[in-house]
């Protein structure tokens, strides 16, 4: 017998129907002897349905009243299928955040879960029941309702599954699993059937919209086994483990398990500028203290004492980024500042870079052939990352996912 926690997102509960078939899903668990307990986000469209509602009373609706009004849709779907479980003849108990409790700081719409008292819930399972808990939400020492901000449903599951010390946390998405890369890009891309924690957090982080990054920082810190299913159709999914783990598993890593790549990109230039101690920080801070988050850097080597320096940033700040560049150019004297929207960054991911060579000269020489342009390189121990014209996005892709045969 082993203790699972389920998520399934507002899509797979989207209406009765999908319900139902949710309640199948975890009847054919409790079937075959395990403990299960289930996370729900609110039916898809129900948060924007919410949110309409409130900016027609409230211009700028309060924070803590709409963390209020949000966490009912998470409350319709819980009982619902609690309902749907107990028709099926299975008992089944419901609970939103703060009945469990799961306890949160006081920060409204982005709370951080600080902690989980499972008594309640390991009580219930003893029992034999099935527990559905709301996601998305927690409570605070005072007891004012909160919600855990994008992704909030995913992190509630493995929350709860690092307090029960649950065997497996299985998330159900609209996608059966973690892929090479795009399959709409990339029609040969194959599933994975094990990644790293580490290697999803840098896929995450550049463009893979599989997981969000909080829940998979969750799951690496507490070790918890979590896996990534779809709730369409049946499958194996994709098992998200630690390095160490993997290699239990006596597998061979591949060089690369998957390309991410990221279309909101901008890239910033200024160029003259007197090449002196502390200029990186003058250029740069103005840009982090407007919460503009920078990506990747290149500061050119000195040249009669002036040098280059050129940064990339989400292609939404860059308007914001280039008028603060501009007062920034004309303080320290600088040439001028370019700005260009019309770049993607490209990455390849792999736990294998750290024990094989060439990774890099193979990924240049494969855009080369291909008379594809790279305007910069970033990396790290796992990740190798590249900024190409726009226009070449699909091509780049497809060609590096041949070059390392990841179609098999």
């Amino acid at each position: 017998m082993a203790l699972i926690v389920q998520k399934y997102g507002g899509t797979s509960v989207g209406n009765v129907e999908r319900i139902q078939n949710v309640a199948d899903k975890v009847a054919k668990f409790i079937d075959d002897g395990h403990q299960v307990v289930v996370t729900l986000s609110a039916m898809s469209g129900e948060t924007n349905r919410l949110t309409a509602l409130a900016q027609e009373v409230q211009e700028q609706p309060s924070r803590r009243e709409m963390d209020v009004l949000l966490t009912t849709g998470e409350q319709v779907t819980i009982a619902l299928l609690s309902m749907a479980l107990q028709q099926k003849g299975y008992d089944s108990i419901s609970y939103a955040g703060w009945q469990v409790p799961i306890k949160t700081n006081d920060i409204h719409s982005k709370a951080r879960i600080e902690e989980i008292d499972s008594d309640k819930i390991k009580n219930q399972l003893d029992q034999g029941k099935v527990v559905v808990v709301a996601g998305f939400q927690g409570v605070t020492p005072e007891g004012d309702i909160t919600t855990l901000g994008r992704g909030g449903s995913d992190t509630t599951a493995v929350a709860l599954a690092a307090a029960l010390k649950a065997d497996e946390c299985q998330i159900y998405t609209d996608v059966d699993g973690v892929y090479t890369t795009d399959p709409r890009v990339v029609p040969e891309a194959k599933r994975l059937e094990v990644v790293t924690f580490d290697e999803m957090l840098e896929l995450a982080s550049l463009g893979a919209k599989v997981l969000q990054i909080r829940s998979v920082e969750f799951a690496s810190k507490y070790k918890v086994p979590l896996r990534v299913l779809s709730s369409m159709k049946e499958g194996g999914g994709t098992l998200l483990i630690s390095e160490e783990d993997f290699e239990d598993l006596d597998m061979e890593k591949p060089l690369i398990s998957g390309i991410a790549f990221s279309r909101d990109e901008a890239k910033l230039m200024i160029l003259g500028v007197p090449d002196k101690p502390g200029v990186a920080y003058q250029i740069l801070g103005p840009v982090s203290d407007a919460n503009i988050e920078i990506d990747m850097i290149i500061q050119n080597q000195s040249v009669d004492g002036t040098t280059d320096f050129t940064f990339t940033v989400a292609r939404g700040d860059l308007h914001a980024a280039q008028k603060i560049l501009e007062k920034t150019a004309e303080s320290l004297g600088a040439r001028e500042v370019i700005c260009d929207d019309t770049i993607v960054k490209i990455s390849m991911v792999g736990v294998g870079m750290k024990s094989h060579s060439g990774i890099a000269s193979t990924m240049f020489k494969t855009l080369a052939d291909h008379n594809i342009n790279i305007q910069m390189i970033g990396t790290t121990e796992i990740k190798i990352s590249v900024v190409i014209e726009e226009s070449y996005l699909e091509e780049a892709v497809q060609a590096l996912h041949a070059a390392f045969e990841l179609d098999k």
